[in-house]
């Protein structure tokens, strides 16, 4: 048995509901043809053309080697684009594509959709409130070290 019980647990909760919006976010992007890691990289790549995969990869919150694999898959569809950088031969910019922008826009929409989907599950105060116990979560979690964290 557990010192607590799986119903009192936060983060519980939290995996359960990143679970279960990753798998909406899935459904609504396969139609664009692309996963929802795939969905990530090309919407910050968007934001942010040239970017090196080391960078993008922090973005996205993967490793460098899984964000190697998203943009060698996507760059096998011809969705992006990489090359050596300017003054730095062995680091590649990533750019999207004029096809790669499209399937972006696409995706976006789909994705957009399906977090309305959600938001419109919650009244107004409801999603405020729920936004700043997440983003409260997140700060608290990132603030936490091993050490600090007292043993009962």
């Amino acid at each position: 048995m557990t010192s607590m019980p799986v119903s009192e647990r936060i983060g519980s909760a939290i995996k359960r509901a990143e679970q279960a919006l990753g798998g909406a976010k899935n459904a609504a992007l396969k139609p664009a043809g692309v996963t929802v890691p795939q969905y990530a990289a090309l919407m910050f790549l968007s934001e942010n053309p040239g970017i090196s995969a080391a960078a993008l990869a922090r973005l996205c919150g993967v490793t460098p080697p899984t964000m190697n694999t998203v943009l060698t898959n996507l760059q096998d569809r011809g969705l992006v684009e990489r090359t050596p950088h300017e003054w730095h031969k062995n680091v590649l910019e990533t750019r999207l594509t004029e096809k790669g922008e499209a399937v972006m826009r696409d995706a976006d929409a789909r994705a957009v959709r399906a977090e309305r989907a959600l938001a419109a599950g919650f009244t107004e105060t409801e999603r405020a409130t729920l936004m700043e116990l997440l983003t409260r979560c997140a700060d608290l979690l990132d603030s936490i070290r091993p050490e600090a964290v007292p043993e009962k």
